[in-house]
């Protein structure tokens, strides 16, 4: 027999029990409690007429029959309101997964070239099993995140630079790594090495900033022309946090450039050696002894104007070779670092320059590295060396050119660059150089490497163009074969 009609016997057999107890209660009112008769109505419903005993059973068999049916009214009635509530409960589970599938969706970046998310918490159903992206683990009820094609719990999304939580309505994402927008900004988005602010984007937005060619130094573009000075050796801008120190000339000095600047003619003087030896190392013996002096910016401004010929490297002119006689303002003590990283107490002196030869004295701006010293001096004892052997007028772009030629030659000495003797560069003067130097710090070495590129990458015509045919006629040629051809045609052999 089916399940469902075993119920339905027992409720039926329930409800006859229960009209069977009313009976009694209502025969017992009647016989111990009649005076109460005429004040409850369901007793008299029950109450046996004073006939005869058949009247009595056919009363009673209707009053079961009437039991029953109530009894079975109540139950269906029970029942279609179970069957409503599962119905209504089973249409609000199916409204709430459309709500779901309706938010799990990733939309578009919003962020230029970085992709930007939006995660959508949402609440997760009974029932169902999902495994979170971060922990591994189920996520169980409650809510949780759709991202980045996977579920997570809302604590297991975190960013990578923080490690907290992402709990905002956007985030940043690097590779595979998740962001808070602050923390993208913060790692990736460029600084300016001059103000350490945040580089801002121009009117396209975009963002706009400046690089030095060498060093990368990023910096606003606004700091080209706020008067943020540069230093005077290597090129760099000052930031803010770093004082430059002021030259008494007016330039500025990086502290790197500062810790092995040449300030004084004294100081120069084993420089100045080292540089006759390289010469002599090329079997270009510079036979008169000419003075070296180092003097201030006005110092050798006044002195190249007093000059009749020659070609200056504009902006500024670092060194020079004199023909003429002139007096000049030396430099003969260092000054010392005051207050406000401000050089102070130098003392210059006059120097007459009396004409014994073709070349009276050769000029160096003080206070730059000795590096870069150095190769100003090889270049500027090259002119000496040439007018001495009485080579011919040459043009601009040959003579400026193959003395640059010899300054960087002179600066790859200082490393570990050398080449064959017969050609550009001799093993024996730069191992010569290196036994007397020792091993160059990092820094000093790579303000070496800055000064060989200021010379290969120099754009103007005279100095850029006139070394870059020189080196290739010397790489090509060798150094005494370029020289003998200069001095017979007064141009670079091809």
């Amino acid at each position: 027999m089916p399940g469902g009609n075993l119920i339905d016997y027992e409720q039926i057999t329930f409800c006859i029990m229960n009209w069977i107890k009313k009976v009694f209660k209502g025969c017992a009112h009647k016989s111990s409690e009649g005076h109460y008769h005429g004040h409850y109505a369901e007793d008299r419903q029950f109450y046996a007429p004073s006939g005869s005993g058949d009247a009595w059973r056919e009363h009673e068999n209707e009053e079961i029959d009437r039991a029953i049916a109530l009894s079975l009214l109540e139950e269906s009635q029970k029942g279609r309101r179970v069957k409503d509530d599962k119905s209504q409960l089973e249409d609000d589970e199916q409204l709430a997964r459309a709500i779901q599938e309706s938010l799990n969706f990733e939309p578009p970046p919003q962020y230029e070239n970085v992709n930007t998310y939006q995660p959508m918490p949402v609440h997760f159903p009974t029932g169902y099993s999902r495994i979170c992206a971060g922990c591994n683990t189920e996520i169980g009820c409650g809510r949780f995140l759709n991202c980045l094609s996977a579920l997570w719990h809302p604590d297991c999304f975190r960013c990578h630079a923080c490690n907290l939580p992402i709990s905002d309505y956007e985030f940043s994402m690097s590779g595979n790594y998740r962001f808070h927008k602050s923390c993208y900004k913060e790692q990736y988005h460029p600084k300016c090495d001059v103000c350490n602010h945040f580089i801002s984007t121009n009117p396209a937005g975009l963002i706009e900033y400046r690089a030095h060619p060498f060093w990368m130094q990023k910096y606003c573009p606004s700091h080209e022309h706020d008067g943020t000075p540069r230093c005077c050796s290597c090129e760099r801008m000052e930031p803010h946090d770093t004082g430059y120190v002021a030259l008494n000339d007016g330039r500025k000095l990086c502290l790197e450039c500062l810790d092995s600047a040449v300030m004084d003619t004294k100081q120069c003087q084993p420089l100045y050696l080292d540089i006759q030896e390289f010469y002599e190392s090329l079997d270009m013996k510079v036979e008169q002894q000419v003075p070296l002096l180092l003097v201030e910016r006005q110092a050798l401004n006044d002195a190249r104007e007093g000059e009749k010929n020659g070609h200056y490297h504009m902006p500024e002119t670092r060194g020079l070779c004199l023909s003429e006689e002139q007096t000049v303002s030396t430099i003969r003590r260092r000054p010392r670092l005051g207050t406000g990283n401000r050089s102070m107490d130098m003392i210059t002196e006059p120097y007459k320059l009396t004409r014994r030869c073709d070349v009276t004295a050769i000029l160096i701006l003080y206070g730059l590295p000795r590096l870069l010293t150095g190769s100003i001096l090889a270049h500027e004892m090259m002119h000496a060396w040439m007018r001495l052997q009485g080579f011919r007028t040459l043009s601009q772009d040959v003579e400026e050119g193959i003395c640059q030629v010899l300054a960087h030659m002179w600066l790859l000495t200082q490393f570990d660059s050398a080449s064959d003797s017969n050609g550009a560069w001799t093993s024996s003067s730069s191992s010569s150089s290196r036994l007397k130097k020792g091993k160059r710090s990092q820094l000093e070495r790579k303000l070496g490497e800055f000064f060989k590129h200021q010379i290969e990458s120099d754009a103007s015509p005279v100095y850029g163009d006139g070394f870059r045919a020189g080196h290739q006629a010397v790489y090509k040629y060798g150094l005494r074969n370029t020289l003998e051809h200069i001095r017979m045609t007064g141009r670079f052999p091809h």
